[in-house]
C-alpha cells in the first residue's frame, strides 16, 4: 500500500500561525497497532512497517498565506457538520494564516462550472461564525459529475490555489479528476479532501464527520418503534436507517439503544423464508415475547430485489428499498401464519441527514477542518484528511476511493457486541 504523499515542493516560508507545537515533516502514524505475540511484533517492523503521514501544522509552508485565494465546494447528500468544517476552514486560513480570500462555490461542483452561473460567495469570520447552528450547508449542494477541464477553468479564472472538497466517495472521486486535469496543465492548486459520509464508510479512515450525530438522531427513531411495538398486541416496530454498504449507523444505533432485538445489515446475509430464516426466528419472538424492534440498513437484503445496473447521479447503484419490502413481508407472512401482529414503520433518513452536528461532531469536524489547511498551507495535494488509531492524517485520495469500508462480521468486535445485545442468531439463513 503507497501511503506516500505529494507535495509541489520544499517548504520555505515561515508559518506564520504562531503554534507552539508543530508536527514533523517525517512524523508517522503506525498502519497496524494490535500484534499477538512479540516475534509477529519484529517481523512487521522488520518488514518496514506500513504507515500513514500524520497531519498537522508544519513549521514551513509552501504557498505564501498573501498570495492565495481558497475555495471551498460541499457535495453529495446533506450530512450533519458540514456547516461546521466550512467555519473551521474559514477560522484557520483567515486568524491562523492571515488569507483573506476565500471562496465558496455553491451547489457542489455545479459551482465550478461556467454554464450553471453560480456566483461564488465571499467567506469570512463574520459571515461562517454561527453557521454551525444550522444543518445543511450555507453554499448547498449537488450530485452528478462534471466536467473536470470546465471545473479547473473556474479555479484558474479566480486564481484558487488551494481547494477544500467536502464530501464522501463520489466527491473524492471528483476531486482525484480535479488533481489529474491540474497534472495535465502542469498548475500548482492543492486540492484536499474533507471526508463526509453518514455512513462512516471511506476506505482506512476511522471515523467521517457526521457518523455520531446520525447515529445518535436514530436511536430516538429506535425509541419511538420500541414503544410503539410495546404499545400493541404482537407488535413489531421497524426502522431503516442509512448504509448503503455498511452497516455501521445501524450497529451503532442499536447498540446505544440496547431496545432492538434484531439488525439487519449489507455485510451479514439472511433470508426470509424457510426454518432458521429471519421470519421465522421473528415468529418465535412474537410468541413468546409479544414484541420485536427491527433495524435494517438501506444496503441490506438487496439479493430480494434481484440485479440492477441503474445508477443515481452519484453513479451509485440504485437500491430495492427494504425498508417498505420487509414490512410487507412481516405483514404478508404473519397474515399466512394466522397470527394477528402490528407492524409501526419509521423511516427517519431525511430527518437525520439535515440536522446540526452534536458536540461531539462540531469538535471533530474541526480538527478535520484546521488539519486540511495545514496540509493545503504545506503545499499537499491529493489527499484526504483522515484519522487512524486516532491520530488525524493525510491519506492518498487514491486509497480512500480503492474500495467501501464495511463491518467485517467474523473479526469485528462491533458486531460479537450486536449479537451479545439483541440475542439475535449468528446466521438467520434457511437450513
Amino acid at each position: 500500500m503507497n501511503t506516500n504523499i505529494r507535495n509541489f515542493g520544499p517548504c520555505k516560508i515561515e508559518s506564520p500561525a504562531a503554534y507552539e507545537y508543530y508536527t514533523g515533516d517525517e512524523s508517522k502514524v503506525v498502519f497496524k497497532t494490535v500484534f499477538e505475540t512479540e516475534e509477529s511484533w519484529r517481523e512487521y517492523i522488520g518488514e518496514g512497517a506500513e504507515f500513514f503521514e500524520q497531519a498537522g501544522p508544519r513549521k514551513k509552508i509552501y504557498f505564501d498565506p498573501k498570495e492565495v485565494t481558497a475555495g471551498i465546494v460541499t457535495c453529495g447528500g446533506l450530512c450533519p457538520g458540514i456547516n461546521d468544517v466550512i467555519r473551521g476552514i474559514v477560522m484557520e486560513l483567515n486568524y491562523r494564516y492571515g488569507v483573506k480570500r476565500i471562496l465558496g462555490f455553491p451547489y457542489g461542483y455545479q459551482g465550478l462550472v461556467k454554464k450553471f452561473d453560480h456566483k461564488p460567495m465571499e467567506l469570512n469570520p463574520e459571515n461562517v461564525a454561527h453557521i454551525g447552528r444550522d444543518g445543511g450547508t450555507i453554499l448547498a449542494s449537488s450530485r452528478g459529475n462534471q466536467n473536470a477541464s470546465d471545473m479547473v477553468d473556474r479555479l484558474s479564472l479566480y486564481g484558487v490555489k488551494m481547494l477544500f472538497c467536502i464530501g464522501g466517495d463520489g466527491t473524492l472521486r471528483g476531486a482525484k479528476e480535479i488533481v489529474r486535469e491540474i497534472d495535465r496543465r502542469g498548475e500548482e492548486i492543492s486540492v484536499i479532501g474533507v471526508p463526509k459520509t453518514i455512513d462512516n464508510d471511506i476506505n482506512y479512515v476511522q471515523k467521517t464527520f457526521g457518523f455520531s450525530t446520525a447515529f445518535s438522531k436514530a436511536m430516538e427513531a429506535v425509541e419511538c418503534a420500541h414503544v410503539e411495538a410495546k404499545g400493541a398486541p404482537n407488535g413489531i416496530g421497524v426502522v431503516k436507517l442509512m448504509g448503503r454498504h455498511s452497516g455501521f449507523i445501524a450497529v451503532n444505533a442499536a447498540l446505544a439503544s440496547q431496545n432492538v432485538n434484531y439488525c439487519l445489515i449489507p455485510e451479514v446475509d439472511f433470508d426470509l423464508k424457510g426454518k432458521g430464516s429471519f421470519l421465522d426466528v421473528l415468529k418465535n419472538r412474537i410468541l413468546t415475547r409479544e414484541h420485536a424492534v427491527i433495524i435494517v440498513a438501506e444496503g441490506a437484503g438487496q439479493k430480494f430485489f434481484g440485479k440492477t445496473e441503474e445508477r443515481d447521479a452519484s453513479g451509485n447503484l440504485k437500491l430495492g428499498d427494504i425498508g417498505v419490502y420487509l414490512k410487507n413481508s412481516i405483514q404478508d407472512f404473519f397474515k399466512a401464519e394466522k397470527i394477528e401482529v402490528n407492524v409501526k414503520y419509521i423511516d427517519p433518513s431525511y430527518i437525520i441527514r439535515s440536522i446540526p452536528a452534536n458536540p461531539e461532531d462540531s469538535i471533530f469536524c474541526g480538527f478535520l477542518a484546521q488539519n486540511a489547511v495545514h496540509a493545503a498551507m504545506a503545499g499537499k495535494t491529493d489527499i484526504v484528511i483522515g484519522m487512524w488509531n486516532n491520530v488525524f492524517t493525510h491519506l492518498p485520495i487514491d486509497i480512500a476511493i480503492q474500495e467501501r469500508k464495511v463491518l467485517q462480521p467474523t473479526k469485528s468486535t462491533l458486531w460479537r457486541t450486536l449479537l451479545a445485545s439483541t440475542g439475535q442468531p449468528a446466521h438467520m439463513v434457511a437450513e
